[in-house]
């Protein structure tokens, strides 16, 4: 279950029986009503009987269960939890299980244990409340040995207390089953969630997760296979999946297709709310993250908790052709062989025919990986997957294969493999060793590189994400993340990102289509309708949603009722997917291209009752209210978000900015400047900050202080011709004419055709 805060950028009646479900009831997930083409649980068992004893017992078993004394690992003996102003106590009572704990009111109260969620390392609790809801708590069963630690009740944010109206409270959206874990946990999984009374009548056909998660519905292969008997030998003859009733051909999928089946739950991604799509493209059901700050180092290292997908495509392996389902064992889920032997099914002087292009060699053997026969140091997925811990005790390993690179540490500030173990060393000490080893090789340039400095705003970035894109030997995941990151550099990226509309990779397009919102309606359209007939529905929804709000009058006559169709379609499944606050995001932005104003206020709003955290939300309720000439909301919003206790510096910072700057436009400019020096204190690598600040201090005739707060900026950036000028324009008018002419001639090398600088020319330079 993913439990950490994220930025995530009609009306669904399921019928019980013959009596429809009223959004005010509160029912427990039922079985799916609308199963066709799926056979009763079990139907597989008779015929494909060891891949169901493999599967018994896994983790796919275990996804989630009824509260039973078979399936509850945990303590429930009157066992008493506390960590700080966190208490619990797990006990039993009629062979139920229960739990004391903070409900949403804030109060102490028994709830009963309805379902077991997972087995290893840790076992989680759903609780049933109203709305149709299921909440994990987020206090978890370490289900390791207690020799290994386990045994015991544990916090999954330990020393961290949250109010009920956080959503990180165990009663909060982030530990929400419905929304956050369901679809990955059991067969089927029907959400039905309506937007307007934020209540879910969740369905599905098996609880955890099944042949038919998978394979897709089974009943047209079950009826096959009942057939069989009655028919001689060569009626039974088939070429295809299709020709037994199975809807997913792995075969026919390929590797990328097969890969991309497991990515329909291992991996970070923006569902698409069309439900189970088995053997459909992924970019049919949802489309993956890319490379983000929040999610990866700037090399492509796992950070976040990214589910494998994203660093599996970044890997050599995966472009080989390499399948999850070479390593693992599909139905038990464990790897196929133990230690080193797995990596040398095809990392040996004997490569499988299938890989043609891997170096005849054994690895396993000092001379690759120089530590001694055995030790952890020679493990080849301690050098190629180091692992990172999530939720206290599983630790996860990076799938990305990658060669360690020590010697980047000074570019990306990225961690390496060799210093994750040798701890009292730095990296420059690894990078030294590897050359000792194997000589000074001329080591490529890597992507990581490209993306640090994007991140660090370096002024060449469209250039090298430009480069990135066009290089067609990067991974997809990469040259996706390069149009994603272009796209959010505006106007000046807009010629650069053309070809990428146009590129085979489906997720290139489809993270580029945002980067041309900003075009006059006349340009979207040039640019973007050719989406609207993209193969992949991801594609489509990007076009879908930088196109809206253009006027009717600027498409193609023939071509309007297919958008206001695509764009009805569009919104409607935004709605069922509004159960999460990035969801409610997109569904307002999508109003606020409307031009509906209110409508997209309203859900901005709504966005921050299920998480008052979630700033994206804020900035867009205060800017929008702000320009809608409603200052006293803009205002309101942004007092009640940096009250929030615990709020992240950089949040609060940029709150703290907005409200500054507000200030000011209402004639508080003291206030302002209040706020502003906060602004500037918690975000010392914003010069947009500091030369904001400096220009209020001019305001308020404070000249020392805006000298050094201006000075700071252009220390920060020393081309920003702004901060130049302003420099420039104080320095002169306080009688400091030798300083104003430094400035003056270094905006003549930054922005030569700056209008201010050619005013200031024809009357002969500052004076």
């Amino acid at each position: 279950m993913f439990y950490a805060r994220t930025l995530l950028i009609g009306l669904l009646m399921v019928a019980l029986g013959n009596t429809p479900l009223l959004a005010n009831e509160s029912p427990a997930p039922a079985m799916a009503q609308h199963s066709e083409g799926y056979a009763a649980e079990g139907a597989c068992d008779a015929c494909h009987t060891q891949q169901v004893k493999d599967w018994k017992g896994s983790d796919h078993d275990w996804a989630m269960r009824k509260a039973t004394a078979e399936s509850v690992l945990g303590n429930f003996n009157n066992a008493t939890f506390k960590d700080g102003d966190v208490k619990a106590r797990f006990f039993k009572r009629d062979n139920k299980y229960f739990v004391n704990i903070e409900g949403e009111d804030g109060k102490l109260k028994d709830f009963e244990i309805a379902y077991t969620f997972g087995h290893d390392p840790l076992q989680q609790y759903l609780v049933e409340l109203d709305r149709g809801r299921l909440q994990s708590l987020t206090i978890a069963w370490d289900a390791r040995t207690k020799a290994a630690g386990g045994q015991r009740w544990f916090s999954l944010y330990p020393g961290q207390k949250f109010t009920p109206d956080d959503g990180l409270h165990w009663t909060g959206r982030y530990q929400n089953w419905n929304a956050m874990c369901a679809d990955c946990h059991s067969s089927n999984l029907q959400k039905n969630y309506d937007d307007k009374t934020d209540s879910f009548a969740t369905t599905w056909h098996e609880q955890n997760v099944g042949c038919q998660s998978c394979h897709g519905p089974g009943q047209a292969h079950v009826d096959w296979a009942g057939k069989l008997k009655a028919q001689s030998p060569t009626e039974q003859s088939y070429s295809s999946a299709a020709d037994i009733g199975l809807s997913v051909d792995f075969k026919k999928l390929g590797s990328h297709g097969l890969v991309e089946q497991c990515a329909r739950c291992h991996s970070r991604r923006q569902s698409l709310d069309v439900g189970p799509a088995p053997g459909e493209p992924l970019l049919n059901a949802m489309l993956p993250s890319t490379l983000r700050p929040d999610l990866y180092h700037a090399d492509g290292q796992i950070d976040g908790e990214v589910y494998v997908y994203g660093s599996f495509t970044q890997s050599k392996m995966f472009a080989a052709g390499v399948t999850c389902t070479d390593c693992h064992n599909p139905h038990s889920n464990k790897v196929k062989i133990e230690g080193n032997g797995l990596c040398l099914q095809c990392h040996t002087e004997t490569p499988p025919e299938r890989f043609p292009s891997l170096r005849a060699k054994n690895y396993d053997t000092p001379e690759h990986h120089h530590h001694p026969v055995g030790s952890e140091g020679a493990q080849c997925v301690n050098c190629h997957m180091p692992s990172k811990t999530y939720m206290v005790v599983d630790p996860r390993r990076d799938h990305s294969f990658r060669i360690p690179r020590p010697d980047l540490d000074e570019v990306t500030g990225s961690p390496d493999a060799c210093t994750a173990c040798h701890t009292d060393q730095k990296p420059k000490w690894a990078a030294d060793a590897i050359k000792g080893w194997f000589g000074k090789p001329a080591l490529p340039t890597h992507y990581g590189e490209a993306f640090q400095a994007v991140r660090q705003g370096h002024p060449d970035s469209i250039s090298q994400l430009a480069g990135l894109i066009a290089d067609m030997g990067k991974p997809e995941i990469v040259r996706a993340t390069a149009a994603d990151q272009l796209s959010n550099l505006g106007a000046p990226a807009v010629s650069a990102l053309e070809p990428a509309l146009k590129d085979d990779s489906a997720w290139v397009r489809a993270s580029a289509a945002s980067g041309f919102v900003g075009l006059a309606p006349v340009d979207r359209v040039k640019h973007l309708l050719p989406l609207m007939d993209d193969p992949h529905l991801a594609v489509r929804d990007e076009a879908v949603r930088a196109l809206a709000g253009i006027p009717l009058i600027a498409l193609p006559k023939d071509r309007r009722e297919d958008f206001q169709a695509a764009l009805k379609d569009y919104e409607k499944r935004l709605r069922g997917n509004a159960d999460l606050p990035g969801n409610r995001l997109n569904l307002a932005v999508l109003m606020e291209r409307q031009g509906r104003v209110l409508e997209a206020l309203e859900q901005y709003r709504e966005a921050l009752k299920l998480d008052p955290y979630f700033s994206p939300a804020r900035v867009n309720l205060v800017t929008l209210a702000n320009n809608n000439l409603r200052q006293d909301e803009a205002i309101k919003a942004l007092r009640e978000g940096l009250a929030l206790p615990d709020m992240p510096k950089g949040d609060h910072g940029n709150l703290a900015y907005m409200f500054a700057l507000l200030l000011v436009e209402s004639g508080k400019p003291e206030e302002g400047l209040k706020w502003m020096s906060t602004a500037a204190e918690e975000l010392p690598d914003n010069p947009r900050v500091l030369y904001n600040q400096g220009l209020l201090y001019m305001k308020l005739q404070q000249p020392e202080q805006a000298v050094k707060a201006l000075e700071a900026s252009n220390a920060r950036n020393p081309n920003d011709a702004d901060v130049l000028y302003a420099l420039l324009f104080l320095n002169a008018t306080s009688g400091n004419r030798e300083k104003a002419a430094e400035y003056f001639q270094r905006m003549q090398q930054v922005a030569p055709n700056d209008p201010r600088l050619q005013q200031l020319q024809k009357q002969g330079g500052p004076r």
